[in-house]
């Protein structure tokens, strides 16, 4: 199968593409690096899948590129970017209105000149809005430009599934972790200031409750995604919550020390409690979540610790070779 991934160098794309190039596909990888984090880092992300003769990434901005060449003749596309978080959305809703929803509406546009017929949307539970725990039921009522985004791209891709005959599936993630997870995402930040022998910042009381996603299960239910019923809404969530206090304790476990907190407003748009039942992608496509919320944290700590030293380890050459090239080595 012939797959198009967008959003291929960010935390979930990257690993979607290994996956898929492991079980056998062709993958097009589509990502713009756009500055949200550091691009650096997406270029590592993206590392392994650049090393295999069965992947190919297109450097396009999915805004204003040109994309029908990148996505011609491919059996499945798998639109994973999108600008994320709450936060920066507040005050950058432009760069949320032209990644989240001008984008996929040119990428619907060029999926039906090129005859592509399937599309996995990969959303978010954001669009549930302050308390998210439930099946594909619950009332979208978002509470942060972000969630009003993503919403508004399913929608876009309704309309253009009755319209244009596209086969679409909606996949809500719900917090999804693990390694290459964003660095402005909590549970990176949490194991940072650990690593770091840093403050954690707990916005708000800390009684957040968040349904946990492991991102190798997140990675299996979006290509069994490929298959689903068109027009099917799938939750794709961990069945372990936890508060900010509960995962904080997992990673004074990993660490052997207590947390030095400090606290911080609440965030506006924040929700309170997420938890996703799955029943009907259980049903429907036979996922489950494999993965416990210790052994997760424990692999994301892992290579958390790793990827801190490649980066050390990187820094001191570049500046041993900027030394010898100005001649004081």
């Amino acid at each position: 199968m012939k797959c198009v991934v967008t959003g291929a160098a960010g935390f979930i794309g990257s690993h979607l593409c290994e996956y898929l190039l492991q079980n056998g596909h062709t993958v097009s990888g589509i990502d713009a690096f756009v500055p949200y984090y550091s691009p650096a880092t997406k270029e590592r992300n993206i590392a392994v899948a650049r090393t295999h003769p069965n992947f190919q990434l297109h450097r396009l901005d999915l805004r204003r590129d040109p994309i029908d060449r990148a996505i011609m003749g491919c059996d499945v596309i798998f639109h994973l970017a999108a600008m994320p978080g709450l936060n920066q959305s507040w005050t950058d809703f432009d760069g949320y209105m032209t990644c989240n929803i001008q984008a996929t509406q040119r990428l619907l546009d060029a999926i039906h000149r090129t005859g592509t017929t399937r599309l996995v949307y990969a959303s978010t539970s954001s669009v549930y809005g302050r308390h998210a725990c439930g099946d594909e039921t619950l009332p979208t009522i978002p509470i942060s430009p972000y969630g009003v985004t993503k919403l508004a791209g399913e929608q876009l891709c309704r309309s253009y599934a009755e319209t244009r005959e596209i086969s679409v599936v909606y996949l809500r993630y719900f917090s999804v972790y693990g390694p290459r997870q964003r660095p402005d995402m909590g549970y990176f930040k949490f194991i940072n200031a650990f690593l770091r022998d840093q403050p954690i910042v707990v916005c708000g009381d800390g009684q957040q409750v968040r349904g946990n996603t492991f991102v190798s299960d997140c990675v299996e239910a979006t290509a069994l995604a490929a298959d689903a019923p068109a027009g099917e809404i799938y939750n794709v969530g961990g069945d372990q919550a936890a508060s900010v206090w509960d995962i904080l304790q997992h990673l004074e476990m990993l660490a052997g020390r207590k947390a030095q907190i400090q606290y911080a407003p609440a965030r506006p748009g924040d929700q309170r409690h997420t938890r996703a039942v799955t029943a009907k992608l259980a049903s429907h496509l036979g996922w489950k979540a494999h993965t416990t919320l210790g052994e997760g944290l424990a692999r994301q700590w892992a290579w958390q610790e790793w990827d801190a030293d490649q980066q050390d380890t990187s820094t001191e050459l570049d500046q041993l070779t900027e030394t010898a090239t100005l001649g004081l080595v």
